[in-house]
């Protein structure tokens, strides 16, 4: 009686989360509705207990990957899956922890090869369109049958479709999602995998997915590195204690470093302004992670058991036209081994671009079953600035026709057996020429310390890397900057406004060849024609605008001081 009643009360959640077919259906479900089919479809606490379509035999079957295509359920109007059972969370604490992550999705994957991969619950309870409960639990569960036995933590990105309900809304639970700023939804996914005589497929699969708003790579893993071995040890319960910790964190300001308990550690993570700010830190171990107190830069890439340096080993002498390409929109397949490879090098690509505005989208890791592959992967150009991160050598004939492919890992591919996941590892490009000249000292060093593999010497070379390319990315801007503060209005044109000076292509190239460029081109053709390139990408535009803003409030401000 006493479980009843905490489900029916106003101040907490226990409930299952509904998932839409469409749009037409998210708007006319009652959220008391979903309520009603907790009571009467299910009284069991079993999180497992799902009406399946029985199994065909898999004596003969090994561990592999999923159908090449996907094959999708019957169409159902309204789909219902169990959150957690016998926990209370009030509502005021959803709607501050949902500051920092949307929910905890579980997974076990001792699924139907015909079928796929699916989530069991979320909590605190999620509403959510089909695809994309579809896309979590394929994103979740790595493709790749290079992965044993262990576990191993990687992350993806998907297109998000905010699910609409009544105004009124519920008096248990408000089912409205705020929407995602930039339109995608992150996963971070803590996946393990062991052998069990009990399992049909001989493997035992499970997996923890914090779904949340916010690219922070560094912090949401860092948070499954702790969080995963203790659910794994725990169950259910540590979920709750997990929850309330993350409920108690005081709000996400940009610019502000905050200290957030979680789960006896201390975590000391500083956020950038924006998500093109670069977060520099002083030395390789800014993570600085003991047992009990963490230091860490949210936008930074995780820390990974294997280095930038190994996963880059066999293109490192190629990083410079890799990083061209990305400063030039350019788009990017990445094939690698696992989903933690892929997504390690995605976040670091982002990383190192900044300051520069990033406008292409960005798949850590992505599955022919997301509900965008036909859009992303087709007969047609691939959009500027995309960056796909795969495992599946599927996407080696449908992608043939990308002009640049960049395949992960080194001469020993640090893996055991070697297995196919792809081209050969190396960097291929069929229209990059390169503009800039190599650090060349810097390279005679990351190969030495590649070869060596001492784990110092390479958490030192990944930093020293990091910050190279990083202090390019921000040389790129330089002429550009000197340029614009000749189109800022000085205080007697204040007649003519508070704008910024059209851009003019001639002024700037004049302005380039009178004063140069801080990077290092390999000649002034070089140079003319890598700027006269990027003039032409998404990003200046992008970059403009935001330049534009700031002058006209930055006069806006002096203006108004003046006046008072």
């Amino acid at each position: 009686m006493e479980d009843d009643a905490r489900s029916t009360s106003p101040s907490s959640v226990s409930t299952y989360p509904a998932v839409y077919e469409d749009a037409t259906d998210a708007h006319v479900l009652d959220p008391r509705r979903a309520l009603d089919l907790h009571h009467v479809a299910s009284s069991s606490p079993d999180l497992n207990l799902k009406i399946k379509p029985s199994l065909p035999s898999l004596a003969n079957v090994g561990l592999s990957r999923t159908r090449t295509l996907p094959l999708r359920s019957p169409r159902r109007s309204i789909s219902i899956f169990p959150t957690l059972q016998g926990i209370s969370f009030e509502v005021e604490n959803v709607e501050r922890l949902r500051r920092w992550v949307l929910g905890l999705a579980i997974g076990n994957f001792d699924f139907d090869l015909e079928q796929g991969p699916s989530l069991n619950c979320i909590f605190p309870p999620l509403p959510l369109y089909p695809f994309e409960a579809e896309n979590i639990a394929f994103s979740a569960f790595p493709d790749s049958a290079l992965f044993k036995e262990g576990s191993e933590t990687h992350s993806f990105r998907i297109r998000e479709q905010v699910a609409r309900t009544n105004q009124g809304g519920s008096s248990l639970f408000d089912y409205r999602r705020v929407a995602s700023p930039d339109g995608f939804l992150y996963g971070f996914s803590h996946f393990t995998q062991e052998r069990s005589a009990t399992s049909k497929r001989g493997y035992s699969q499970r997996c923890i997915v914090v779904l949340t708003h916010h690219p922070y790579p560094a912090l949401f893993c860092a948070l499954l590195d702790k969080l995963g071995p203790l659910y794994h040890a725990h169950g259910d319960p540590i979920l709750e204690v997990a929850s309330h910790n993350i409920a108690k964190w005081p709000p996400p300001v940009p610019g502000s470093t905050k200290e957030l308990g979680f789960l006896g550690s201390v975590l000391h993570v500083e956020l950038p302004r924006d998500l093109d700010e670069q977060q520099l830190g002083n030395g390789p171990h800014m993570h600085a992670v003991t047992d009990q107190d963490w230091h860490l830069l949210a936008c930074l890439p995780p820390i990974a058991p294997l280095s930038i340096i190994q996963i880059f080993e066999a293109s490192l002498s190629h990083l410079w036209s890799i990083w061209e390409c990305l400063v030039l929109c350019e788009p990017i397949i990445i094939f690698g081994q696992s989903p933690a490879w892929t997504s390690n090098a995605i976040w670091w690509l982002r990383d190192v671009i900044r300051p520069i505005p990033w406008v292409g989208d960005f798949r850590p890791y992505f599955t022919i079953h997301d509900k965008e592959y036909k859009t992303l992967v087709n007969e047609k150009a691939p959009k500027a600035g995309l960056l796909l991160g795969v495992t599946n050598p599927f996407f080696e004939k449908t992608c043939s026709h990308w002009p640049h492919v960049l395949t992960l890992g080194g001469k020993s591919s640090h893996q055991d057996p070697p297995a196919r996941f792809g081209p050969s590892p190396g960097w291929k490009t069929k229209t990059h020429k390169r503009y800039t000249s190599k650090d060349r000292q810097l390279l005679r060093i990351l190969e030495t310390t590649a070869e060596s593999g001492s784990a110092k010497a390479l958490a030192e070379g990944s930093f020293n890397l990091r910050r190279h390319l990083s202090s390019r990315s921000a040389a790129v801007l330089v002429p550009l900057n000197r340029y614009l503060n000749t189109l800022i209005p000085r205080p007697s044109e204040a007649s003519t406004g508070l704008r910024l000076k059209s851009f003019n292509n001639a002024n700037f190239f004049a302005s380039l060849k009178t004063h140069g460029a801080v990077l290092p081109f390999r000649s002034g053709a070089k140079q003319r024609e890598f700027y006269e390139r990027w003039l032409r990408t998404p990003a200046f535009g992008m970059w403009l605008a935001r330049q534009e803003d700031l002058v006209s409030r930055t006069l806006g401000n002096a203006r108004d001081e003046k006046e008072s």
